[in-house]
This record gives structure tokens, sequence and C-alpha cells, in this order.
């Protein structure tokens, strides 16, 4: 006897019909027709079954922040930055932890229980820091949150920028970020990157950083942190997030960069709704949306995954914390229509964010965590067109949210009673 099994589930790889049984917090079976029974059962409705939805780039620190102490009223990159500067001297962690938490709460319910937030270290007080922490230890029973040491105001431009970093990570943050190209000149980025990627090596830590978030095509920083990384034997462990300044790189250039990049087994992770919200500010027309080259680096083998950013806060006063709602976009900004396309950018909210974040006992396999969504759709490419309600979440084989389906009713004369939207508009072509 099971302690759960999930019925006549769809997976995203296609497979229906599917029978997920569950026992002391692991997939103990996955196939048609388990004759067997539990203590509890849940029919999925031939609806779509997926491992939990990760967001491999946030800004937890900053989240559901929006209008303290004022609005960006430009909406640049730059004005966030400087809004956030404002905010970040006078905010204590009472209110750091108290929007993170309820931020949390929100990502449950759109089965998001798994994100790696960059923590701000610019300020030396690091109560950033202090606050993320105490989340990470009260959300780790239903969402694991990996944190990254983040100098926002830049590793050598911030007063006291080197020393709080480190302490950051020794008070325990767990991954080693940057952000070069917001250093005072070029080389001081390129220097940025070379002493990071060193104290990553020395300390056994992964890299996330923050690398070319600009239009400028001759912000080269990924390249460094490519070489880098080769130099000190961190393949697979380094994430280079947004990546905007490939958009307007040089066709030649970028046929070099890249395969440097698949060398250095670099972890590629744009943000499509704030890349394309904030890039080709000065651009006239033809406008550029600074969405990096994703098609091209999928093509290479590149781990490319793809992050929410921000969520209601100085640089974006937008968002909900679905991650289908940032595959959405990446279809439509990538030209990545076809069928194979969107499963790939599935992938990209699932399986290769965990491959980005080292998780272990992720997906969809006998033996690994009863970590497990229902989603009102029939299958993958149906939720990135829909984004359609959890309608259980899963976590260590127990339900810790539900989702009524999205019903509507209608009142017309010789026309159906109800309508759901993830079922009865399911094309047939497959």
């Amino acid at each position: 006897m099971f302690d759960l099994i999930v019925r006549n589930a769809n997976l995203p790889d296609g497979r229906s019909g599917i029978d997920i049984a569950i026992t002391r917090g692991k997939i103990a079976a996955i196939e048609k027709g388990i004759a067997a029974s539990a203590g509890e059962e849940i029919d999925a409705t031939d609806r779509l079954v997926s491992p939990p939805f990760i967001d491999p780039h946030f800004h937890m620190d900053a989240t559901l922040s929006l209008g303290i102490p004022r609005m960006n009223v430009s909406g640049t990159l730059l004005e966030g930055i400087a809004l956030w500067g404002e905010l970040r001297p006078i905010v204590t962690k009472e209110e750091l932890v108290e929007r993170a938490l309820r931020y949390c709460d929100l990502a449950v319910t759109q089965g998001l229980l798994f994100i790696r937030s960059h923590v701000d270290t610019s300020d030396p007080r690091l109560v950033t820091v202090e606050a993320l922490l105490e989340v990470k230890d009260r959300v780790k029973p239903y969402i694991e949150l990996q944190l990254v040491a983040f100098p926002q105001d830049g590793y050598y431009r911030a007063k006291d920028g080197v020393a709080a970093l480190n302490r950051a990570l020794d008070m325990g943050v767990d991954i080693v970020g940057g952000i070069p190209h917001f250093e005072r000149t070029m080389e001081d980025g390129r220097l940025s990157v070379e002493a990071l990627c060193r104290i990553a090596a020395d300390r056994g830590l992964p890299v996330d950083m923050h690398c070319d978030e600009t239009d400028d095509p001759m912000s080269r920083h990924i390249e460094t942190l490519a070489a880098e990384t080769i130099r000190h034997g961190l393949q697979g462990r380094v994430a280079g997030s947004h990546l905007t300044s490939m958009h307007s790189m040089d066709n030649y250039y970028v046929s070099k960069l890249i395969p440097l990049m698949a060398e250095a087994q670099i972890n590629v992770i744009p943000n499509p709704l704030i890349n394309i919200m904030l890039q080709g500010r000065h651009d006239t027309y033809p406008k550029r949306r600074g969405m990096t080259r994703v098609r091209e680096m999928m093509a290479a083998g590149l781990n490319v995954s793809f992050g929410h950013d921000c969520v209601m806060d100085p640089w974006y006063s937008m968002g909900s914390g679905d991650m289908l709602e940032v595959g959405h976009m990446a279809i439509h900004v990538a030209q990545m229509a076809g069928i194979e396309d969107k499963r790939q950018i599935f992938d990209a909210l699932t399986v290769n964010s965990a491959k980005a974040l080292g998780l272990q006992g992720y997906g969809l396999e006998k033996g690994c965590k009863a970590d497990i969504i229902i989603l009102q759709a029939a299958d993958a490419m149906e939720a990135l067109r829909l984004k359609p309600n959890r309608l259980a979440v899963i976590k260590g084989g127990k339900v810790i949210a539900r989702t009524a389906p999205r019903i509507g009713e209608l009142f017309l004369d010789g026309r159906p009673k109800s309508i759901d939207g993830g079922r009865d508009y399911v094309p047939k072509i497959r």
C-alpha cells in the first residue's frame, strides 16, 4: 500500500494515462495501471503532471516593494537601481522577511518550489543577507531557496563591496555573484570576474553572475567568465544570467563565443519578461528587445533556463510568480513557436533549471522526490498557452496547495452550460 497515488496523468515527455505511486516522500512507481491501493488517491483526469517549476534567477530582497519609496517613473534599469539604492538604507529586516514570506506563499500556489535569489551585499549592514537567510530556513519545508551574494552596486565600485561580499559568504550565502558591466570601467569589470571566480574556486562554491545586461555589443564579460570558468575548473558550476549584449553582438564574434561557452559548460539564464522590458531604451526604431540568443545556444548544447527576475519591485511593476508566464513570453520573443521549440521552453522552466541549480532527486522517475504539480492543461504546450491553474501542488508526497479549476459558466440558449478552457479547446493535432 502506497501513501499516495496520482492516477491518469499526462507527462511532459508525451506519455499519457500514467499512474504515479508515492511512498515515504519519493516516487515508488510510475507506470500505467498500478494495481495497488493508497492512503490517498488523486485522479489527474488526463491532465498534465509535471515536476515543480523552478526560478533560477530572482531578487527576493526587493520583491513586492513596488512604490517604496517611490515609483520608477522612467521604467528603466538604471532608475530601478537608483530607486533600490534609496530603499536599501532604510529597509528593515522585519519588512524584508515579511515581503519574502508573502512572495513564497504566492510561489507555492503557482507550483514554484525551487528559487535561486540574488541578495544585495552592497550595504555593509547586510540586513538583506540576514533576512534572506532567515527566510531560507523558514521556508525550507516547502521551498528550496538558494542565495547568491550579489554586489548590486559593483564588487569594486561599491564602498566596502569586497569585504561585504566575503562577509555574506561567511554568513552562509552559498553562491558567488557579480555584475561586471556595472563596474566603473570595462577593465574593472574584467578584474571583478577574475576575482570572484577565484573566490568561488577557493571556497568550493558555484558562480551565478549578472553578465552583460546591456545593449552594448562590446560588453563581453561573458567571454571572461567562460575563460575563468575553464581556468579554475568550474565547468558546469557557473551561470551567466541575462547576457543581453549577445542580442547586439556581431555574428562572427558570437560564432566564436558560443563554442567557448559550451566548452566551459556555462549555464545560461535569460529573463524574458525583464530583458525585453528594460533593454533597447536608447533605441528609436528599429528597437532592440535585448533577449539573448536562446535558440542558438540551445542548439549548441548549452543548458538554458529562464528566470522570472522581478515581481512588483523597482525594476518591474508587473509579475505573478508564474513561471509559465515567463515561458509564454519566451516563446514569443525567441520566436520558438514550433512543437519541439515549446517542449524545449517547458524544459527550460523545469529540468534545465534543475540542472543549473544542481538539484538532486528532481524529476518524474522512480526514486525521485515526490515533488509534483497537477495543471489544468492536457500537455506542456497547452500549459504554456493557457498558463492554467495548478490543481494540486505536492511536496514530499503531501498536498500543500490546491486551486480550483477555472470553469466558465455560460447562460446562452442552445450553447454549453460551461467551458473548461484547459480541456474543451485542446487541438486534436499532435
